[in-house]
């Protein structure tokens, strides 16, 4: 086995996210709510910064569809799901798949921002705006946690290589 090191100016984006896929990432539903519309990603560029206070960031490629909801309504929640949620995040990562379609797998609830928290989720973070910071091809959101929920202990869902493994 070898490991090539090359310099980043021959770094495709192709190669970009292949490095990237090699990493397990816990899925996770990215969601907001504007004009009592819904809208959701699949969020695996979300993570936290702080825990005092509580924050967390998103990146959203400028195509997402949630971009203009979630600078609209200033709001956003983080949902971890368990690995016994696989429908529900397959619902998310078809692309082309309806919103209304996406959320009609799994409970869906809000906190105090108004966005959609998956009731069973393994845990979920609830939202306030705080920064938007521009990239070229992307946006990365910063939101004060101002709700949450903890759900019941057990397996996550992840993400590997492109695919879900339980």
């Amino acid at each position: 086995m070898s490991t090539e090191n090359k310099p980043a100016e021959e770094l495709s984006p192709g190669q970009f996210w292949q490095v990237l896929g090699r990493r397990a990432t816990g899925m996770t539903i990215v969601t907001t709510r504007h004009d009592d519309a819904v809208f959701g990603f699949v969020g695996l560029s979300a993570t936290h910064v702080t825990a005092q206070p509580p924050t967390l960031l998103v990146s959203l490629d400028r195509g997402t569809t949630a971009l203009g909801p979630i600078t609209q309504s200033g709001a956003f929640a983080v949902n971890y799901l368990a690995n016994d949620q696989r429908q529900v995040a397959e619902g998310f990562l078809a692309r082309g798949t309806p919103m209304a379609e996406r959320f009609s797998r799994g409970n869906w609830d809000r906190l105090e921002t108004g966005a959609p928290v998956l009731q069973d989720a393994l845990g979920a973070f609830d939202c306030r705006v705080e920064e938007m910071i521009e990239r070229p091809t992307a946006v990365i959101v910063i939101g004060r946690v101002v709700g949450w929920s903890l759900g019941h202990d057990r397996s996550p869902l992840v993400f590997h290589k492109g695919a879900l493994v339980e």
